[in-house]
């Protein structure tokens, strides 16, 4: 056959997408639905498994109804999702996660921070598998929730037959076999790959010595077949019985394969949304404070892999224009010229900028406002705002949002440089996701980190990652690399404005010192909790 088709499912923070692929990564259809997300406490975030299977179902169906897609062609299906925590009990039922019992939230979704003290727990104990994850475990990854539900919740967590990370339930739901991906394990479950092991010691050091036993009997590598679609998920879905399932990824990491997979050295694969993540690999382990990793085989087969990230990226600027006075005005001006809030903003921008060429010389944004995940690796850490006046309106937030922007591209610099002080040698950055799509965003990243942004022709990366892996695991590429050389195209790419360097260099310095400013501020308070 030469005219097979694949599927890949993203399923991310607020939405699942379904894309079909051919052969040469040419998009064929695509169709996306919202899922669920509860908030019942501060800190807290939770999903229902079955809402977001629904949803994965119906975007499916969705996108098989394209007039010229014929279902019958696709031999593979590709599941990447969040590294959030989804708990089955014997019958394949959901067993709560939530405070209060909620049957249906299921789901600790990754960005939850409830398991602050079981995360300091994990990380007081000094185990030696840590140095494998920056040196501290997050309170984002998956022991510190599974700790948290053991001792707040001792009978349902005895009642738990397996705990899945959220990709690894969908391809479980998808054909039944009881196994996980080297990806997720090693990346949000301390399991050392390199070493085909949990730690010992560092689960008995917590009372998690029981959980492998809640956990997939097998870890499978990237690009492998977990197995086949069953009768029912087939129905579900709208896909023939018997079609490839492949092991499943962590949502970012299916993006990184797309951008990287075919040229991985000194390249950084930036992979936006909700919270940005930060992916480069080696042919060596490169130990890197407060950065994830390095996880052998866990994004590119026979490749280290170290991650840094921004908790909130996305999630940053919106949450800051909602708060500016003009938010109504971006709003109802965007309904009005059919168009979305950030093309009317880029329009306020570049406004500014006619009027002022540096308009965030004295306004200074310290974006960690939901922690820092890397390379501070600090969950406790708070966003900062410096240089505010009496100023309001479309210029107030066009100034505002400039500096977020410059903030969160300065995130990156941080982490670039500490990941080049460790041994990488990054010289180019390749992005994906919404941000991509935005000129601003591109500028100030590659200004304040003066590398070349590179982008690949298909706007939903991830999604194409997803499919690459049934790509190989149906057999119809032999590796990974191979089918990331045939379906990923080079889109487009920015270079750095020397004229900017300066600039950005001084603005560089003071956020750096923000942090140090935030610190102060938080110790002279310890005392009143």
């Amino acid at each position: 056959m030469s005219d097979e088709l694949f599927v890949g499912i993203d399923v991310g923070s607020a939405s699942v997408r379904a894309g079909i692929f051919d052969r040469q990564g040419q998009r064929l259809a695509f169709a996306t639905r919202a899922i669920q997300q509860f908030k019942p406490l501060p800190l807290f975030v939770e999903q229902s498994s079955a809402d977001i299977w629904a949803q994965t179902c119906a975007a499916l169906h969705e996108a098989l109804a394209t007039p010229g897609v014929d279902a019958t062609k696709v031999v593979a299906l590709g599941v990447d999702a969040t590294c959030s925590l989804v708990a089955v009990d014997a019958d394949g039922q959901p067993v709560s996660l939530a405070q209060d019992g909620a049957p249906d939230h299921d789901i600790i979704m990754w960005m939850d921070h409830r398991a602050a003290q079981q995360t300091k727990a994990i990380n007081a104990t000094k185990d030696e598998a840590l140095k494998y994850v920056g040196g501290e475990v997050s309170i984002e990854m998956e022991l510190p929730k599974v700790l948290w539900f053991k001792q707040n919740f001792p009978e349902r967590y005895a009642s738990t037959w397996r705990f899945f990370d959220l990709a690894d339930y969908l391809v479980w739901r998808a054909c039944g076999n009881d196994a996980a991906s080297v990806c997720t394990l090693t990346c949000k479950w301390n399991y050392l790959a390199h070493e085909d092991r949990f730690s010992e010691s560092l689960l008995k050091a917590v009372g998690l010595d029981d959980l492998p036993g809640k956990l997939p009997t097998r870890v499978l590598p990237l690009g492998s077949a977990a197995g086949k679609l069953g009768l029912l998920a087939a129905r579900e879905l709208g896909l023939p019985a018997g079609t490839v399932v492949a092991t499943g990824i962590i949502d970012a990491h299916a993006g990184g394969l797309a951008l990287v997979g075919t040229a991985p050295q000194g390249s950084l694969a930036i992979i936006g949304g909700t919270s940005n993540c930060h992916m480069v690999v080696s042919q060596a382990p490169v130990l890197v404070p407060g950065v994830w990793g390095p996880y052998w085989g866990a994004m590119l087969p026979g490749y280290w892999l170290n991650e840094g990230g921004q908790s909130a990226a996305g999630a940053l600027l919106d949450w800051t224009l909602r708060q500016s006075d003009a938010w109504p005005l971006l709003e109802s001006t965007a309904q009005a010229q059919q168009t979305n809030v950030y093309a009317v903003l880029n329009g306020w921008l570049a406004d500014l900028e006619a009027r002022e060429p540096w308009p965030t010389r004295h306004l200074h944004v310290l974006g960690d406002h939901h922690g820092n995940r890397s390379p501070r690796a600090n969950p406790d850490a708070r966003g900062l705002v410096v240089g505010l006046t009496l100023e309001s309106g479309r210029d107030a937030l066009a100034r505002l949002y400039l500096a977020t922007l410059q903030a969160l591209a300065y995130g990156t610099r941080h982490i670039i440089e500490s990941m080049n002080n460790a041994g990488h040698q990054i010289t180019r950055i390749l992005m994906c996701g919404g941000g991509t799509k935005n000129p601003y965003w591109l500028r100030e990243h590659a200004d304040a980190t003066g590398c070349e942004i590179h982008l690949v022709s298909e706007e939903d990366a991830v999604t194409l990652g997803a499919a690459l892996l049934g790509a190989a695991a149906s057999g119809v590429f032999t590796s990974l690399p191979a089918a990331a050389a045939a379906m990923v195209q080079a889109g487009g790419s920015l270079a750095a404005r020397p004229q900017t360097k300066a600039f950005h260099d001084a603005k560089y310095a003071v956020y750096l010192q923000l942090y140090q400013n935030m610190l102060t501020s938080r110790a002279a308070m310890r005392d009143w909790s």
